[in-house]
């Protein structure tokens, strides 16, 4: 009896584990050719030719930077808190990587397919910005610090704005589950009848993954590099890993949420559901890359007033409307509006 709930055990945690390498490796090596196509899309934007050396047309430059920052020397500054120095860039890391375990890229293709996918979520996105708080903390300098105050205060900001926004995805497809409120939009996508939640969902994963212009935390011409200015090596290459990965997430999340996610367009449906999936994030990866190279950055008063004056109550606003509109209607939960 003991042998068999050990070996039924080691079975499970195998399982587990291969499941999770099957989400993982590939996440990971979508992260880095992401870091190759946004270069090359910025080359493209400011008409030269980006990466084009290292392999052909450049594919291979990815692995080549990897392999710099593994082999450069981590310098921890002498002020700085040498445990929590490098505990932050991990904390940013893993934190993106869990996230990862509820996020279905096909029909019940998730690693946990929980009921309450939504708030897990919402938990991890949350716990996030400790890494980034820790490290401006730990590194002993004025912009460091300042860059993490900066990160700390825009993330809550926007967080209340995306989680009004979830909440109307809820009230319309009647569970936390991820997989459930994709097929609750098996006849209509809900960036049509939540089109204005839609748009702050948008520019609120711009100013979560603090990308530009949005990118206030690491503003080169005030703070130099911000919360990270002191890290070098894999240091500093886990916080890029973390940002990128923390990207794919959220543009895996609006295609969850408002593109049906592994749903098919148009009856396309001989398609496999993890094609259309990759798609979608590739599609609103390429919109960050395009925001990127077209606006300008925000000052951070702009920031914040955008956030608590325009956002919040729009969203706010919303919730009450798609509530409304349910209840006069009399639309039963996951029915499509």
């Amino acid at each position: 009896m003991h042998d068999f709930f050990f070996n039924t055990l080691v079975g499970h945690v195998l399982l587990v584990m291969g499941e999770t390498l099957a989400v993982l490796v590939p996440v990971l090596m979508l992260m880095a050719y992401s870091t190759y196509f946004e270069r090359k899309a910025l080359g493209a934007f400011q008409l030269r030719r980006g990466p084009n050396r290292v392999g052909p047309f450049g594919l291979t430059q990815p692995f080549a930077d990897a392999v710099k920052l593994l082999f450069k020397e981590t310098i921890i500054p002498a002020g700085a808190n040498r445990l929590l120095f490098l505990m932050a860039p991990a904390i940013t890391f893993v934190l993106a990587c869990m996230a990862w375990a509820v996020i279905p890229t096909f029909d019940g293709g998730a690693v946990a397919d929980i009921n309450v996918g939504i708030l897990y979520l919402f938990a991890i996105s949350s716990l996030g910005v400790y890494g980034i708080v820790v490290a401006g903390w730990a590194s002993n300098s004025k912009y460091a610090f300042l860059g993490a105050l900066r990160s700390a205060a825009q993330m809550i900001s926007y967080e209340v704005s995306i989680g009004f926004v979830l909440v109307c995805v809820i009230l319309c497809a009647g569970s936390l589950n991820l997989n459930d409120i994709v097929r609750a939009q098996k006849n209509l996508w809900y960036c049509v009848p939540l089109f204005p939640m839609f748009v702050v969902f948008l520019v609120s994963m711009l100013a979560e993954t603090n990308r530009a212009p949005f990118d206030l935390p690491e503003g080169e011409s005030e703070i130099v590099a911000g919360f990270f200015v002191e890290y070098s090596s894999m240091a500093f290459g886990l916080f890029f890993l973390g940002e990128y990965t923390n990207m794919l997430l959220m543009s895996a999340l609006a295609s969850i949420l408002f593109l049906g996610g592994w749903q098919a367009p148009f009856g396309l449906s001989f398609i496999p559901g993890v094609v259309w999936l990759l798609l979608k994030i590739c599609m609103f990866m390429f919109f960050y890359f395009w925001v990127r190279a077209t606006f300008p950055r925000y000052r951070y008063d702009q920031l914040m007033r955008l956030g608590w004056k325009v956002f919040l109550p729009l969203s706010l606003g919303w919730v009450v409307v798609t509530a409304g509109f349910l209840e006069v209607f009399h639309m039963l939960p996951g029915e499509s509006m």
